[in-house]
């Protein structure tokens, strides 16, 4: 098939790789840097020339490019996050017309630490004596804190306990309270990315991580997402996808 490419960055860099790969045709490049990809936004015109589109890039635009891709009639899987206010408007512009699916992340293997998660905060649930929190590690390039993975998280987590009633993000100059769950992250290095949820108590510490070694996983995931998406239409989370690889 032929695709679109919105963000040509690094991980804009590794997805056309895994297209190559997996036999589909690249038909244009675009990024806002003037000079990096063919074009610096995208048009109706630019998008008819593919079967689908992937976009990893800032979420400045989000709202606009959503209604051209909508018009235009691609399908496009958005990595791009920091929209979490008008997910709800992209989301209505999809369901009328179109083909979107979104997610902060699509590492299959993050997934896997997603349903774990989930359990383990079941867990957490009704087992006194422990406490939960989560922490991540990232790039230095990397321009949203915390990781839109890093939030996921959290939210399985408040959504499996009911000891957990927000999700704390800021430092902290106090003592952290009992409902409030802390997502720290750090950045720094070349990391791509490093996710733990940690379940500590006076006797033990038990630790899920998720250690990505490469962009590599995000950008197969996100391909595959896209060939999942051929043939349907409407607004579909990440999830949807992958609870059908999964099971």
């Amino acid at each position: 098939m032929k695709a679109i490419i919105i963000g040509y960055g690094r991980m804009g860099k590794e997805i056309e790789q895994i297209l190559l790969q997996r036999q589909h045709e690249v038909v244009a490049r675009i990024d806002a840097v003037p000079g990096v990809g063919d074009y610096t936004e995208i048009s109706e015109e630019i998008l008819k020339k593919a079967d689908f589109a992937i976009e990893f890039a800032l979420p400045t635009n989000i709202e606009e490019n959503a209604r051209i891709y909508a018009n235009a009639q691609t399908p496009v899987v958005i990595g791009t996050t920091g929209w979490d206010n008008i997910r709800q408007d992209i989301a209505k512009i999809f369901e009328e017309k179109g083909t979107c699916m979104w997610g902060s992340n699509f590492s299959i293997g993050a997934h896997m630490l997603f349903k774990l998660t989930e359990k383990m905060a079941s867990f957490y649930e009704n087992i006194p004596g422990y406490d939960i929190m989560v922490n991540e590690y990232h790039h230095k390039f990397k321009k949203d804190s915390p990781s839109g993975t890093a939030i996921t998280i959290g939210e399985k987590i408040l959504n499996n306990t009911t000891k957990k009633k927000s999700i704390i993000t800021d430092r902290l100059d106090r003592q952290i309270k009992d409902e409030e769950l802390h997502v720290a992250s750090v950045r720094g290095g070349m990391i791509p990315g490093i996710h733990t949820v940690t379940l500590d108590s006076e006797a033990d510490t038990i630790e899920l991580t998720h250690n990505a070694r490469s962009r590599q996983g995000f950008a197969l995931g996100a391909v595959l997402a896209a060939e999942w998406l051929a043939n349907k239409k409407g607004f579909y989370r990440v999830e949807d996808f992958i609870n059908e690889v999964l099971n």
